[in-house]
């Protein structure tokens, strides 16, 4: 009778680097965010940029979940990454909501968690 070992899988290098590139891509619409955030203070379009950038802000953060599940299920990679990209979504539409309802008081620093909690998983990624 022979047995057979299972050997643990390895992520593919280029699923990682989807989603190490949908992570950069979701800190730098956050951080995009946050200078039109102060054009949207003293100019004329700062309101238009900012709303343009709310959408694609949320746009990185579906593609940040999805890069997250195709790293993990079919990849063999962490299911971590999920919970993160799932919570990064969460917090994304909590943000895109308190902005659309002017609540400053929650959108403001929430935007500074989103972005300081996006460079941290930047750099451990």
């Amino acid at each position: 009778m022979t047995t057979t070992q299972a050997t643990p899988r390895t992520p593919v290098p280029a699923r990682c680097s989807f989603l190490r590139t949908a992570l950069a891509l979701q800190a730098l619409t956050i951080f995009v965010q946050a200078v039109s955030a102060g054009l949207l203070l003293g100019t004329e379009y700062g309101e238009i940029l900012h709303s343009v950038g709310a959408r694609v802000m949320y746009g990185a953060s579906m593609l940040y979940l999805l890069a997250a599940v195709v790293a993990w299920k079919p990849g063999g990679g962490s299911p971590r990454a999920v919970g993160y990209a799932s919570g990064f979504l969460v917090l994304a539409s909590v943000q895109v909501v308190s902005g659309i309802a002017h609540l400053s008081a929650l959108h403001v620093p929430l935007g500074v968690l989103m972005f300081g909690a996006s460079l941290v998983a930047v750099v451990r990624r």
